[in-house]
């Protein structure tokens, strides 16, 4: 008996060094735990063989440490944070860069935005499903499988037709609702359980973490579009075919480290396929719906779809009628990189600043004044023209353009994690099926619109959004419905 117990005292040395080089804090916090309950337990092997029962108790859980570490239990749930951060900034720089390129390089028949258009359909309609399938999959399974069609798109563009990108763009779809709705609801459970677990208010930690995973979102739109500036120098026809397929072979492996990264993150809130709430269509079509009945997500809705609008515009709109027209093809890269630099600075300020509702309004109406001031001058004084102001007009609009959208994307965000919390998954959803069609919509109109016309859609949609948006301020009857 002393022998098995000197072999489990070594077992328990051995895990929780084990844990200490993974950093996995609650692992030596059970390991001296066990040691109070154990004290005479060194060089006295009565007191040992007397309180083996007691020793193994205490055992369990280190022995079983390693395992719910693997499972996402015992982890710090800001490093699983890090970890999704990091993955989707190698994952989003490949695919931003590419998806900015869409309506500039793959021209033949509007090739580019055609597909763009296509994803973005097939992303509304996989949306209204999402929900359920990332309940089944969990918020991990759902954020690797994901990542597949992003990298299916990128091989599609290195042969681009219509026999690669249309399927490529559908198949998209479908990745694009699980990882997006995958990535909400794995945010905000990491960041409400660090909040639970260190007794911290949950509106400011909601808001740091995703200030920080918005802000390293946003610059993807930099490292990306620095790395086709670089590739893509060679004038304003794109540069060669060759510089054109290095580029799209460097983002490949960013999307191959993405995926490795993502395999890394531990599970969280995972169900199994025998989960009664969707046995059958009805009960899923019904979970569905059920959110439109709140009417604090139809006040949010239009903000959805505004957002939805300003993305269309930045990958659709802004490169191939302001940027592309002054800069050329190669300036695609350095205009969208300030925009991205920009987003991403206002999204880590706003997420750090952003504790509840009335924090919220607020940097939604500053994003609104600097958004409208942008259409304002587009719509009314910009013409393009030659020169050093010339050439300075597009990356100023660029960066103003991003100061507007890390507000409105980081607060939407939060928001919704804070006051839909029971139902993460379905909230999400809900966010993703509205601004992708406002996406696709924006995509399928562009090249049979005029530019104005488009202004003036995006100003009516900016300001019906912040109104709705201040209408659920003032109908929110009590403020800790939102934690702070």
């Amino acid at each position: 008996m002393s022998g098995w117990d000197t072999f489990t005292r070594t077992v328990l040395y051995i895990s929780s060094s084990w844990a200490l080089v993974r950093g996995e804090k609650s692992i030596r916090s059970a390991w001296t735990k066990g040691k109070s309950r154990r004290p005479d337990l060194q060089g006295r092997a009565a007191a040992a063989m007397g309180g083996h029962r007691d020793e193994e108790v205490a055992a369990s859980p280190l022995l079983a440490a390693p395992t719910h570490a693997a499972g996402g239990r015992r982890r710090s749930h800001a490093a699983d944070v890090h970890i999704l951060s990091a993955a989707f900034l190698f994952v989003f720089s490949a695919y931003s860069a590419a998806q900015n390129l869409e309506s500039t390089v793959n021209t033949e028949g509007d090739l580019g935005t055609v597909s763009l258009g296509i994803l973005y359909t097939s992303f509304t309609l996989f949306s209204v499903v999402a929900s359920p399938v990332v309940t089944r999959l969990g918020p991990k399974r759902a954020l690797v499988v994901g990542t597949s069609g992003y990298m299916l798109f990128i091989l599609a563009n290195l042969v681009p037709s219509w026999y690669t990108m249309v399927p490529a763009s559908l198949y998209l779809g479908f990745c694009a609702s699980i990882i997006w709705v995958g990535q909400g609801t794995y945010l905000t459970s990491a960041a409400l359980s660090h909040a639970r677990d260190n007794n911290l208010p949950e509106g400011p930690t909601l808001g740091k973490f995703n200030g920080e995973f918005w802000g390293i979102f946003a610059s993807t739109q930099v490292l990306g579009n620095l790395l086709s500036l670089a590739l893509l120098r060679n004038g304003k026809d794109g540069g060669s075919v060759t510089g054109k397929n290095m580029l799209f072979v460097v983002f490949l492996g960013c999307m191959i480290v993405g995926i490795v990264l993502m395999c890394f993150l531990s599970k969280r809130e995972e169900k199994g396929n025998n989960d009664p709430v969707h046995s059958s269509f009805g009960a899923m079509l019904k979970y569905i719906v059920a959110p439109l009945k709140d009417q604090r997500i139809l006040l949010i809705i239009p903000l959805m779809v505004y957002i939805g609008l300003q993305n269309a515009f930045v990958w659709a709109v802004f490169t191939k009628s302001i940027v592309k027209p002054v800069l050329g093809i190669s300036g695609v890269g350095g205009a969208m990189a300030i925009y991205g630099a920009a987003d991403a600075i206002c999204a880590l300020v706003t997420g750090c600043l952003t504790s509840g509702l009335y924090s919220a309004t607020f940097f939604v109406s500053f994003g609104t004044v600097v958004q409208g001031v942008v259409l304002f001058w587009l719509l009314l004084f910009y013409r393009p023209t030659v020169g050093v102001l010339g050439a300075a007009a597009p990356l100023l609009i660029g960066a103003l353009w991003g100061v507007g959208a890390g507000m409105l994307n980081t607060v939407l965000n939060t928001v919704l994690g804070l006051l839909f919390e029971d139902a993460k998954e379905a909230a999400f959803a809900q966010f993703k099926v509205w601004e992708c069609a406002a996406v696709a919509v924006i995509f399928f109109l562009s090249p049979n619109i005029m530019l104005q016309a488009l202004l003036i859609l995006m100003t009516t949609a900016l300001f019906i959004s912040c109104g709705a948006f201040l209408f659920l301020t003032i109908v929110t009857e009590k403020p800790s419905t939102v934690r702070s």
